[in-house]
């Protein structure tokens, strides 16, 4: 008879050094029987001999077929180490039979949130212009070099999605005073009220925040849900923080209000990656750039691990996942079309 559940483990493009600390590990290896558990991807007939008797699946993508997914037999729960849900997966199938599909996309909520924070800092007191100034040994001195800059302090702050990320930013904002407006379409008004947030449209937010954070996952249906006539309703001087996903904004109509000086931004993604070396948000002043670094952290990364195996042993007791994002019927439709289907995967 087998003793402990058998875990398929394979990360890649993920490293297990990256994700599981040796205590972590050590958990991990005390609890379930580790199949593969390498860095490099496992191949397929390794897997397709495992599969039927895995209790359940750690990947960083759902690569191995439909077919696979009926002969997992055992299988109670897909675990992702990535920041997004599998793509290529049957999600009907897995609602159907009660298979777990969790995401660690909260593992980067504090890393994201933290360079939110920064960003936002960065941007309101100019702080990336006044060093490039001063390298450039053209800086303006005390008041002078303050013109557009402004505090944080009590300032109105928008959310644009108020997800993991908006979670973990909030209380980081709370000490400077600032009065918290919410968009997510989402989430109930009465929910987001229980959390000390005040919910609105998205004009209005627009329209009001002196500071906007950009936080919302990309979905079906808001690419480009900032468009040019909604990022011109952002008041003068203002700062929009983009640290989710540039699916969100009309990027071109961004770069070319910044580097009209309407408003300042603060960037770290982009619609492709790297972004061209001749693209002119690199050239606008009003603009503090980050190459995707929000949640690339190790921190988050060891926080992935840690929670796998917390939530691995939450399963294995009969009891519901805690700390990943579970994949929810109805919403997992919802999100990009070219990242996740329901139904057979895309």
């Amino acid at each position: 008879m087998r003793g402990k559940p058998l875990v398929i483990v394979d990360p890649h493009f993920r490293r297990m050094d990256e994700i599981f600390s040796a205590q972590d590990r050590a958990r991990l290896d005390d609890m379930v029987e580790v199949v593969w558990g390498k860095d490099e991807p496992m191949p397929a007939d390794a897997f397709n001999e495992a599969i039927p008797n895995a209790a359940a699946v750690i990947c960083a993508d759902w690569r191995y077929g439909d077919e696979a997914l009926a002969r997992a037999d055992n299988l109670r729960a897909v675990l992702t180490v990535s920041g997004g849900f599998p793509r290529h997966l049957n999600y009907d199938y897995c609602f159907t039979k009660g298979i777990r599909v969790l995401s660690a996309a909260p593992a980067f909520a504090r890393s994201v949130a933290e360079m939110a924070l920064a960003l936002a800092l960065a941007a309101s007191r100019d702080i990336a212009a006044g060093d490039r100034a001063m390298r450039e040994g053209n800086e303006a001195w005390l008041h002078a070099g303050n013109a557009s800059a402004f505090m944080l302090y009590g300032k109105p702050a928008g959310f644009i999605g108020y997800g993991s990320i908006g979670r973990a930013l909030h209380p980081l904002i709370t000490p400077f005073g600032c009065v918290v407006s919410a968009y997510d379409p989402w989430l109930t008004d009465g929910y987001l009220c229980s959390l000390g947030v005040r919910p609105v449209e998205l004009d209005a937010l627009l329209e009001t925040s002196k500071v906007i954070f950009v936080l919302a996952a990309p979905s079906v249906e808001n690419r480009a849900l900032l468009s040019r006539e909604r990022l011109e309703r952002i008041q003068q001087g203002a700062v929009l923080v983009l640290v989710s996903r540039a699916h969100v904004v009309d990027f071109d109509a961004l770069t070319e209000l910044v580097a009209e000086g309407r408003f300042k931004a603060a960037i770290d993604v982009f619609p492709a990656e790297p972004i061209s070396p001749d693209h002119p948000i690199r050239r606008a002043a009003g603009a503090v750039l980050s190459a995707h670094r929000a949640g690339a952290t190790a921190e988050g990364c060891r926080e992935i691990g840690e929670m796998l195996v917390d939530d691995l042993e939450a399963i294995a007791r009969g009891l519901p996942p805690q700390r990943m994002q579970n994949a929810q019927p109805e919403l997992i439709s919802r999100y990009m079309t070219n990242t996740i289907q329901k139904g057979k995967g895309a």
